[in-house]
């Protein structure tokens, strides 16, 4: 089955804003080459000073990100929601279109995907990645498989040091929007008693058993759920992640509060600097109240709690 390869190419300053715009087209599929810190990058991740003459003559201007559409997934409307959501942004694009093989897409990105440590605790592995130093961190062993979440984005690395600070070893977690359910699973290596993620995409849902497994996780101790939250989960949790989009996280929040326990912390990331400030209002008006906020290249995690 041919897939359709979307590239959009647009400034750097916007390629984060403009990657939130591609999130809503897919859940999955995606990734963003930006060059224009490749000297730190390396020096700092990969722990190198010599970098391939070819990545150095990379444009630093731009970035680029990949769509990978399923023909059932309509291609032409996707470009044409793409084109209308970017130019409402005003952020200058170029988008090619490509056809390009199912067993390509989901291969060609892994090149990208290299063992990144994470806060004080963790290590996020690619399975495929068998070099890698880990020390006295907890090693996440990860295969994305077609679902988001790698631990290489900054909304998702906020989230992970969230969750370090918040997860005691008595914590039940929640995870919406679970993708890959490398949430879920780092709160268990972090020591939380218990993770539930739950996902509306099945695919995630079957990557995010799949990574549990390979981590050693299961049974009551680690479950995921195919389906809306209300529909799919019951009871209380002392920490509730969502790691998604603002406007998913807006009509998450009426919801959210039912599932959080009265001392438990509701994590949302994914939101960018412009949103921020309506995500707050929203959680105010829902009884939370936030506590704490993390910053990364222009993607913010807010901490919130319920209000006394």
């Amino acid at each position: 089955m041919d897939w359709t390869e979307l590239q959009i190419s647009v400034p750097v300053t916007t390629v984060d804003a403009a990657g939130s715009i591609a999130h809503m087209v897919v859940p999955y599929g995606i990734y963003i080459e930006d060059y224009s810190h490749l000297e730190e990058e390396a020096r700092e991740i990969a722990h190198i000073d010599l970098i391939d003459e070819e990545l150095l003559q990379k444009d630093r201007s731009k970035g680029v990100i990949h769509i990978y559409i399923s023909p059932q997934e309509r291609p032409s409307e996707a470009v044409q929601f793409l084109r209308e959501r970017l130019e409402s942004a005003q952020i200058p694009h170029e988008i090619t279109v490509n056809a390009c093989k199912n067993e390509d897409w989901e291969n060609n990105w892994k090149q990208y995907f290299k063992p990144i440590p994470i806060g004080e605790r963790l290590l996020i592995r690619p399975t495929w990645e068998d070099e890698y130093e880990a020390g006295e961190r907890c090693v996440l062993h990860l295969e994305p498989g077609l679902a988001f979440g790698t631990g290489s984005h900054a909304t998702t690395r906020l989230c992970l040091e969230a969750l370090e600070g918040c997860v005691t070893p008595q914590s039940s977690v929640l995870d919406v929007g679970c993708g890959s359910g490398i949430l879920s699973i780092a709160s268990l290596l972090l020591g939380a008693e218990r993770a539930v993620g739950v996902d509306i995409d099945k695919y995630a849902v079957k990557t995010a058993v799949e990574n549990g497994e390979t981590n050693g996780f299961g049974g009551e101790k680690l479950q995921f759920f195919h389906g809306n939250l209300t529909d799919c989960v019951t009871g209380q949790f002392d920490v509730i992640a969502a790691n998604i989009v603002a406007d998913v996280i807006l009509l998450l929040v009426p919801q959210v509060t039912q599932f959080l326990a009265p001392n438990g912390v509701f994590l949302t990331s994914g939101i960018i600097e412009q949103r921020v400030g309506e995500i707050i209002t929203a959680l105010e008006i829902n009884g939370l109240r936030v506590t704490n906020s993390r910053e990364s290249e222009g993607w913010y995690c807010l901490e919130s709690r319920r209000t006394p």
